[in-house]
């Protein structure tokens, strides 16, 4: 390949002059994500219901070089959505990146999940991420605050493709997010709005969620003990467990140009535990 060629292909995975606000950026996935964006040459707004979390995420960027400003988010309350996509044009000069990344998960059988506690998760996975599509797509339609097209980004998760014992509200919610990344992106695809919306269905990744969703196999039982739950984790993922990176960079390439035909599609990031 010459070298032209390479460049060209390095280019389309370029973020400069792009701007991507990333929720649930205080540490984990969302951190790297945020990382990882800003080191493609995006400037970035960091959220998270934990403020000073966000704040540390965009502080960690500003030293590496990046540009980044931070604000605490509950991705639940609508007018907090309105402001956060309002600063971020202000301080940041446009929207062209949004990755609904905030998320919970609780571990319990069905029949000993709460009303409240399905509540929710319902309300952080699910109208969390419809709020962000929703004010996302109006800042970057034609007109919009923003008004250039983008990409939404939208993570959901192999419990969103299969089930799972004693996840039965994390998957619902999940799965409620694949197909609402999909029913936007073919309705963004028909108005032509030049907005791009896909999901990304990492498997347990090595983040405190992931640990959590380790030893809550253990605790309902579903293996004798945490070794064991580790010992499954590890063959449910026949090429390894992911590391927050490797969502990160799966994130890259769809908030990129590498992705300019991709909309609609459920990108795995699950080191083949959905295909198994």
């Amino acid at each position: 390949m010459s070298t032209t060629a390479t460049e060209a292909g390095m280019q389309a995975f370029a973020l400069s002059g792009k701007v991507a606000l990333v929720t649930g950026a205080g540490r984990g996935i969302g951190a790297q994500i945020a990382r990882r964006l800003a080191a493609a040459g995006a400037g970035v707004m960091a959220t998270d219901i934990d403020g000073p979390s966000a704040e540390e995420t965009a502080a960690a960027i500003a030293q590496a070089g990046g540009t980044a400003q931070s604000a605490a988010q509950d991705v639940t309350d609508e007018a907090a959505w309105e402001a956060i996509i309002a600063q971020t044009v202000s301080q940041l000069g446009g929207l062209d990146v949004l990755v609904n990344n905030a998320g919970i998960e609780s571990m319990s059988f069905v029949a000993d999940t709460s009303l409240d506690t399905f509540r929710r998760i319902m309300a952080v996975n699910v109208e969390g991420v419809f709020l962000g599509v929703k004010h996302a797509v109006r800042a970057m339609r034609p007109g919009g605050a923003a008004g250039r097209g983008g990409s939404i980004i939208n993570l959901s998760s192999v419990a969103g493709l299969v089930g799972s014992p004693g996840l039965s509200a994390y998957c619902a919610s999940k799965g409620a997010v694949r197909l609402l990344t999909k029913a936007t992106a073919v309705e963004c695809g028909a108005l032509q709005l030049g907005i791009r919306v896909n999901s990304v269905h990492p498997g347990v990744v090595r983040t405190d969620m992931g640990a959590s969703v380790v030893s809550g196999m253990a605790r309902l039982g579903l293996v004798p003990d945490a070794e064991a739950a580790e010992g499954l984790v590890q063959t449910m993922h026949p090429i390894g467990m992911s590391e927050p990176d490797d969502v990160a960079q799966a994130v890259l390439f769809l908030a990129s140009e590498a992705s300019r035909r991709t909309t609609g599609a459920e990108l795995l990031v699950d080191g083949g535990m959905a295909a198994q």
